[in-house]
């Protein structure tokens, strides 16, 4: 069951990925990103009140529960986690082309395989090793492709915010299984997108507002609402198949990443993207290795 969930929350992950394109193409990042957590909380805000003033939601799965100081710290630091991913996540799809950014982002299941051996005592055998090896394979080409580009991995800024967003995302998606074992879903994804919106406002008021006029002017686009909706209920059903308790977040987080079929199909017919052919090898030689830790799971 949550191998299914995991898949339909891929899905979902991909149309988020594709709306933030479109959202941050020639937009100004922080308005976006702020715009994007606010919404979120706003979606969850009936949930709120409906647990706190009345019993509608009792015992059903969107009840969001009373919780102690202890849990809401722990939240915040995966809010911070997560925002971190963000930040750098986003200025780098907007920078680089999708068909760059997510080949990228789809090696993250590696460094939480690598974290799972480490943290949750998770072992990898022979397959799930060649997984490993593939995709670093894959990131190699990929580098090579985007050369063709003038994409200069090892120098450009927004290749390298693109990994620190794949390695904090892989932080965020280790802590989500420690935060897993003794929480439930609506308390870790409720609280922790009002807590960063509220990081998202100072972010906002403190560094974009003052300097708005010498900076990309921010444009509304109702696919910023679109980012909100399927990104909410994306990491919904993630969190949903984490609170199995068989489920691995070795796993979980590989299947996620197949959301780069979305984005790589979108950037090819939507945003005509270049030096597809070799992107495609690169990309392939990335689900390979997803094929082959998945099997060394079974």
């Amino acid at each position: 069951m949550w191998v299914a969930l995991a898949f339909v929350s891929a899905f979902l992950l991909g149309c988020y990925d594709v709306n933030k394109k479109v959202s941050l193409t020639g937009n100004a990042v922080i308005p976006v990103l702020f715009f994007n957590t606010l919404i979120s909380s706003l979606i969850f805000l009936p949930f709120i009140l409906l647990s706190n003033f009345s019993s509608v939601l009792d015992h059903t799965m969107f009840y969001v529960p009373r919780v102690s100081l202890d849990t809401h710290i722990a939240v915040f630091i995966k809010a911070v986690i997560v925002l971190s991913s963000w930040l750098f996540g986003y200025f780098g799809i907007k920078h680089l082309p999708l068909t760059i950014t997510g080949p990228i982002k789809a090696t993250q299941p590696v460094l939480t395989l690598l974290g799972a051996m480490f943290f949750f005592g998770e072992r990898l055998n022979m397959y799930q090793w060649t997984g490993v090896l593939l995709a670093i394979a894959s990131f190699y080409l990929l580098s090579s492709s985007g050369k063709k580009e003038g994409i200069h991995f090892s120098h450009n800024k927004w290749i390298f915010f693109t990994v620190m967003s794949v390695i904090t995302g892989s932080m965020s998606g280790l802590y989500d299984k420690y935060l897993m074992k003794s929480m439930d879903v609506m308390t870790v994804q409720v609280w922790f997108n009002v807590y960063q919106c509220l990081m998202m406002l100072v972010i906002l008021l403190l560094l974009w507002y003052p300097r708005r006029r010498k900076s990309t002017p921010f444009v509304w686009r109702w696919n910023i609402v679109f980012i909100s909706v399927f990104l909410v209920m994306a990491d919904w059903i993630y969190f949903y198949a984490l609170s199995f308790p068989d489920s691995m977040i070795s796993i979980v987080s590989m299947i996620r990443r197949s959301n780069v079929l979305v984005t790589f199909t979108a950037g090819a017919l939507f945003f005509h993207e270049k030096n597809l052919k070799n992107k495609a090898i690169d990309l392939f030689l990335v689900l390979l290795g997803m094929i082959f830790i998945y099997f060394g799971t079974r």
